[in-house]
């Protein structure tokens, strides 16, 4: 078989699905909520904020994982839709350090010195947009989970952390699937210090817009006297790992009134103890879960049980369902994995830790408008699920040959599918 190659001049792109996502980001007036709240970056003819970021968006939607993808290759296909201009990747970068807000700076009580960086009108921002697209209802409980997760990343002002890296240690909160706050720190500060601050910020920012926590969920990373009364202050229950210590095991050793459960098809015992380690006068309730070591060996320090214990003001549920509903914070981890391999947080373009947080921010908003639209398109797309990853995305509704074409006075989107992206459209 001989194939011959006719190349043809039209203006077809293979990116015809990231349309959709324009009209949206469009529709639902996101353009507006950005240049009014970060104000008009220019008065004529320059590329406004809203440009900036909505064009760091369609990046990631379509399979690019750097900024400069965004140049010749990707730019010429975006501009094909009507009245759009898409700024270069130097002009992307000038408008991520021009959002860069100035670092704090903590020394400790032993003289050492820590940067942070709270990002206060970005993080405002975000909640704004969810605000806008509804993701996040005025007057209404959400569950709220809080994590820190290490960058590892050679930049000229990154620090050794304790993970033997350099590299940042930004502090993440989330509700649901989306992301709702970011404080980056160097990753020379142990997570516990001024975590209670990121917190008070946090919490402040969402009750500010009607927006309350029913239960937060912390790791141990966030078991200390401060951050736990702030916590309890702002939430009505939480539910953080305490950390383990000589005496809270002997103490443990001595309980005989274990009871058994199965908890997600393994055999454990539990039970609930008063919490006496700090706090006493707040009668937390320490909820204790071991299990019996399957290689039948002693450890140095749990002896033959592993345990877990979960620090928590809640004393109305069950142990097993305490359990349950911590572990369910499994799902921030998820996000952490979309951000670092879907959303660039593997690779951050500035040298500098303010300039990194404003990248961090903005890639976070396009996750959180990437839910929005992944759920929409799931609802028409029998392929396509609201937990679809990116590439997934792309590869099912992205990737679909389009072409703009001028009929009648007005511009129409040719789409060579038989899939139903009409729909997604209609009124």
């Amino acid at each position: 078989m001989t194939t011959k190659i006719a190349i043809k001049s039209d203006n077809i792109t293979p990116f015809g699905g990231i349309f959709y996502a324009m009209d949206e980001f469009s529709r639902l007036g996101l353009n507006s909520v950005i240049d009014k709240s970060l104000g008009l970056r220019s008065s004529y003819a320059g590329y406004q904020y809203s440009e900036i970021i909505s064009s760091l968006f369609w990046i990631y939607y379509c399979g690019g994982d750097h900024i400069e993808d965004i140049g010749k290759h990707l730019g010429k296909h975006l501009e094909l839709r009507p009245d759009t201009e898409i700024p270069s990747p130097d002009t992307l970068l000038r408008g991520i350090k021009e959002l860069a807000e100035l670092d704090i700076h903590y020394t400790s009580q032993k003289g050492a010195s820590y940067a942070f960086n709270k990002a206060e009108q970005l993080n405002s921002l975000m909640l704004d947009m969810l605000l806008q697209t509804e993701q996040l209802k005025p007057n209404t409980l959400y569950n709220l989970d809080f994590d820190h997760q290490f960058i590892p990343t050679e930049k000229y002002d990154t620090q050794y952390s304790y993970k033997k890296k350099r590299g940042y240690f930004p502090g993440t909160a989330t509700i649901g699937g989306n992301i709702v706050g970011v404080e980056n720190r160097a990753a020379n500060a142990n997570v516990r210090f001024r975590q209670a601050d990121t917190l008070q910020r946090t919490f402040r920012r969402l009750a500010d817009r009607g927006i309350f926590i029913d239960r937060c969920r912390m790791d141990c990373g966030s078991y200390s006297e401060e951050i736990i009364r702030m916590t309890h202050g702002y939430c009505n229950k939480f539910y953080i790992r305490a950390g383990k210590c000589q005496s809270l095991y002997e103490e443990m050793t001595k309980i005989t009134d274990w009871k058994k459960e199965e908890i997600n098809f393994e055999n454990y015992e539990v039970t609930s103890i008063p919490f006496t380690s700090f706090l006493q006068e707040e009668n937390y309730r320490l909820v204790i879960q071991r299990q019996k070591r399957k290689d039948n060996q002693l450890d140095l320090f749990d002896g033959e049980y592993t345990y877990r214990c979960i620090l928590t003001n809640d004393h109305e549920s069950s142990e097993k369902d305490i359990v349950l509903f911590y572990n369910a914070r499994g799902a921030c981890e998820r996000t952490f994995d979309m951000m670092n391999n879907d959303f660039g947080w593997s690779h951050l373009p500035c040298s500098f830790l303010k300039e990194n947080t404003v990248f961090l921010l903005l890639t976070a908003m396009a996750k959180n408008f990437y839910a929005y639209l992944i759920e929409k398109v799931a609802a028409v797309f029998e392929d396509i699920e609201p937990v679809s990853r990116v590439k997934r995305f792309i590869f099912r509704f992205i990737t679909v040959p389009a072409k703009w074409v001028k009929t009648g006075r007005q511009w129409v989107l040719n789409i060579y599918s038989d899939k139903p992206y009409k729909l997604l459209w209609s009124p």
